[in-house]
């Protein structure tokens, strides 16, 4: 499994959960911001806020909410949750999704606003061995939000995401902040995630920074 992060809150998933890879994007950016796109066409793409699906395009399967969904053997769950309040106080949907394949659980909290998880939420989320987290503050979860978050799931591998980078103009912390609370001095980013089940300890998490 390949695992590639393109900014703010969008990733590529490539499985083979058999013969061919299956191509998983999940909250791609729209094509007039300033984040580039993946180059590949999905096969199933994934939207964790009603806004994100406005950048829908082509695709064999697409999700945009809470439910459960087994495409080209891959099951993928949608849990309810939500976003921050936006400036009018109004609350936003937000989705949490697993993704399943290769043996290998995958969690992404897409643009979680909810301080804590309730025990519903955890039960449907369940064991995770990649957790997909934001960590930047602005309209998700900040650093030690997303710490507290991360001992209610405890998975083995976290993912941030949606902090600040040079691509995007929105105001955001750094990841530094977020490795700072966790007694990490600084990571080495990775071009890409490739991963299989052998490879995942259960001894001790461990964060993966990539380069978007």
């Amino acid at each position: 499994m390949n695992i590639n992060w393109y900014g703010e809150n969008c990733f590529k998933i490539v499985a083979q959960p058999i013969k061919d890879p299956v191509n998983i994007l999940i909250d791609p950016p729209s094509k007039e911001g300033s984040l580039r796109s993946p180059r590949q066409e999905a096969d199933v793409l994934l939207f964790t806020n009603p806004e994100a699906e406005k950048n829908a395009f082509g695709a064999y399967f697409w999700a945009g909410g809470p439910g459960e969904y087994d495409v080209k053997e891959i099951y993928m769950r949608g849990v309810k949750s939500e976003a921050k309040p936006d400036k009018a106080g109004a609350v936003k949907n937000n989705t949490i999704y697993t993704i399943e394949a290769e043996d290998i659980k995958i969690c992404h909290l897409g643009l979680l606003g909810e301080k804590e998880l309730s025990t519903e939420q955890l039960e449907k989320i369940g064991e995770v061995d990649v957790l997909m987290i934001p960590v930047g503050g602005g309209n998700s979860l900040d650093s030690q939000q997303a710490v507290k978050i991360m001992s209610q799931i405890e998975p083995k591998i976290i993912i941030p995401m949606n902090y600040k980078i040079p691509q995007i103009r929105t105001e955001l912390d750094g990841v530094d902040k977020f490795l700072k609370i966790l007694g990490i001095k600084s990571l080495e980013a990775l071009p890409k995630l490739s991963i299989r089940k052998k490879d995942i300890s259960n001894e001790e998490a461990k964060v993966i920074i990539l380069q978007p």
